[in-house]
């Protein structure tokens, strides 16, 4: 009678398994240091320290953020924001672009072409809430002119809470801006008010759990919300929307935020199987068959019969040095077999 027996690499099996858990917050709960989502502003010019859960400073936070996701999407002398520049494979099998080779791994979140944008300097321009004479090009003073710094917002998730990766077209972002969202392609877009437009302002990394508020490009559209400006009859392309520095901060500082998002974890099912064979484990340990009358461990004569059949309730399973690491209860007793074969199966999940 053996006490242990050894299972074969045959009689185990793991398998993947991906599941996904949804999340919801709102205002501080967001920072909470139970759930550590951090949020952060970048400015290339700022030494100020910005951060709810670390601090780092402004700075850091923006050239951090140009290294790992926008290095090569940098292709302008004068500063302004710049669609990446990246090659191009024709027909012919002929390339057409400046860049042969991306220099940097970006992480990039798509097969399709990517739309990324990066603020490398500061730039003004007129809008529509300086007054009367002072929103237009022909106002004698400053009133309406507005100076755009390089400002970034990031939000990230913490790895134990987003697991392996951010579910694409699964985040969704409320401040009082207004109401972002992810394409399902890393790009975050954001609804632009009195319209039923879209726009990129940033982009989202999902195996980073990072998303970061970059503002689009900027240069384009009208500047702020107005009567006009803002509408489908306003300047620029019609109804489109400047990002400011006010929508950057509103990312990253108002209280009035809610983020939602999907998380992908990746567990492992081993499965173990175990198999008594018709002449193995023929023995029980319950105790009530010990008599009473003996302090030898006696059993009961009905116990050593040819035709006793214990009942298996338990499974242990151990490691090579017969300590106990794991143990796996029957819903119910299951009677052994003197003729056949029996097979239990225990499933562990674990990361």
């Amino acid at each position: 009678m053996a006490a242990y027996k050894t299972l074969n690499s045959q009689d185990i099996i793991i398998s993947p398994l991906e599941i996904t858990k949804g999340f919801t917050f709102e205002g501080n709960a967001l920072t909470a240091s139970d759930v550590g989502i951090d949020r952060f502003l970048g400015n290339k010019f700022s030494s100020t320290v910005t951060g709810y859960v670390t601090e780092i400073t402004e700075s850091s936070v923006y050239y951090s953020a140009q290294q790992l996701y926008y290095a090569n999407y940098i292709s302008s002398s004068n500063g302004e924001v710049q669609i990446a520049n990246t090659q191009s494979i024709n027909i012919d099998g002929t390339t057409t672009g400046r860049i042969a080779s991306n220099a940097f791994n970006n992480y990039e979140q798509t097969d399709l072409s990517p739309e990324k944008y990066w603020p490398t300097s500061s730039y003004s321009t007129y809008t529509n809430d300086g007054g009367n004479y002072g929103e237009s090009k022909y106002g004698e003073s400053n009133y309406g002119l507005v100076v755009y710094e390089p400002f970034i917002g990031v939000l990230s998730v913490p790895k134990a809470m987003f697991g392996d990766y951010i579910q694409p077209n699964s985040l969704k972002i409320t401040t009082d801006s207004g109401s972002y969202f992810d394409d399902g392609e890393g790009r975050l877009q954001m609804n632009v008010p009195t319209s039923y437009k879209t726009i990129v302002v940033g982009n989202v990394i999902y195996e980073h759990g990072m998303i970061i508020f970059t503002g689009g490009d900027r240069k384009t559209g009208t500047g702020n919300f107005s009567e006009y400006g803002d509408s489908e009859y306003g300047a620029g392309f019609y109804g489109g929307r400047t990002v400011g520095n006010n929508d950057v901060e509103n990312f990253v500082n108002t209280v009035n935020i809610t983020m939602s998002f999907s998380s992908s974890f990746s567990i492992y099912e081993t499965q173990y199987k175990c198999t008594l064979g018709e002449s193995e484990f023929n023995y029980t340990l319950n105790p009530t068959t010990i008599t009473g009358s003996s302090n030898d461990g006696s059993v009961y004569p009905y116990v050593t019969g040819s035709y006793f059949s214990p009942y298996v309730t338990t499974v242990g399973l151990y490691n090579n040095n017969n300590d106990l690491v794991a143990i796996g209860k029957l819903a119910q007793p299951l009677p052994t077999s003197r003729t056949t074969d029996t097979t239990i199966l225990v499933n562990i999940d674990r990361q």
